[in-house]
């Protein structure tokens, strides 16, 4: 099969279309044969070497796909529902970027009626990681407001729609008047371009100094100390990345005089039955709204295979709204 090699950690010029043998589903696994892969950047980390490979998972980038089933034992496909043939997308942790890939049953789901490949593509990382953080951790109610730091990104798309389907008030941040006006058009209530305001002042602007129930962040280091400000008493914030750096130095009178609950994760080391679960919430709550076009994926760009370099520089330089996808022919 063909796949993405990396010749060695650094730029995009590491970035090669290679050859290897097509991987065997075991047990509890089925064989995708790949249409369209979701490009996220934590296959830009790992590329750079700061996203260490999982015991276990494949070297190949690529954390989602969306494909029909190739192979598996008959047996466990059809007590998940499946069968040879049968369009689908798929969570992983690693092996995406390849003409077939290997994923877990359980963490297959078929492709929304009406959706293209592509599109299915652009669903598993974002939304598992999302209803995760958002819906599981920080436990966002019907009523409540969030603040979406990225929210032109393709997790800030996703949680937009996911916020906002569930009732929230919804404020976001992002890096342009433009992707302001993108994040809106999706349904958030509130925008903020933070290189043109501070995002503190201009929130608690908005909340008429109230600040906000949840912090969905995926910068971290300074911007610690400014969510800390902006959350209401018993806030919680959930970071799900550190592109701001790793440490942080906040006000830890507000954590406890406000009851903050400050806490993160991430999803791929995570294991199957865990993913399992949110697969299935997705299935019963997500999925029938992407059917019935009330949550829609946003795609940015798709690139073929070969363009792969092209797709992750468009992904470093932050110029996307939603997803980037890799096609195969």
């Amino acid at each position: 099969m063909k796949f993405i090699d990396i010749t060695g950690h650094g730029g995009t010029d590491v970035l090669r279309l290679g050859q290897r043998p097509e991987p065997a589903p075991g047990a509890g696994e089925l064989l995708i044969r790949v249409a369209a892969s979701g490009v996220n950047r934590p296959d830009v980390l790992q590329r750079l070497g700061n996203y260490p490979v999982p015991p276990g998972a494949s070297d190949i980038l690529g954390l989602e796909v969306a494909g029909v089933i190739e192979q598996g034992d008959p047996a466990e496909l059809a007590a998940a529902g499946f069968k040879l043939g049968d369009r689908v997308c798929a969570l992983v942790a690693g092996g995406g970027y390849a003409e077939y890939c290997v994923a877990p049953i359980a963490q297959t789901l078929p492709v929304p009626e009406g959706l293209t490949d592509v599109e299915a593509a652009s669903l598993p990382e974002t939304f598992f990681t999302v209803w995760s953080n958002l819906m599981e951790r920080a436990r966002l109610q019907p009523g409540e407001s969030v603040l979406i730091q990225g929210g032109s990104s393709g997790i800030g798309v996703t949680a937009i729609q996911l916020a906002k389907s569930m009732g929230a008030t919804v404020f976001v941040t992002a890096g342009s008047d433009e992707k302001c006006a993108a994040c809106l058009e999706l349904g958030a209530d509130k925008a903020i371009n933070y290189k043109a305001l501070d995002f503190q002042e201009e929130l608690m602007r908005l909340t008429d100094g109230q600040g906000v129930d949840v912090i969905l962040d995926m910068v971290a280091g300074s911007y610690v100390a400014k969510e800390v400000q902006c959350l209401k008493e018993d806030g919680r914030l959930v970071i799900i990345s550190i592109l701001g750096g790793t440490k942080s130095e906040f006000n830890a009178g507000l954590v406890l005089r406000k009851r903050l609950t400050i806490t993160g994760s991430t999803l791929r080391p995570r294991s199957v039955a865990f993913k399992a679960e949110i697969a299935q919430a997705c299935l019963k709550t997500v999925w029938p709204a992407l059917a019935a076009k009330r949550i829609k994926p946003v795609i940015f760009r798709t690139f073929a295979a070969e363009q792969v370099a092209q797709a992750h520089a468009l992904i470093e330089s932050s110029q996307h709204v939603g997803k980037i996808v890799l096609t195969w022919s």
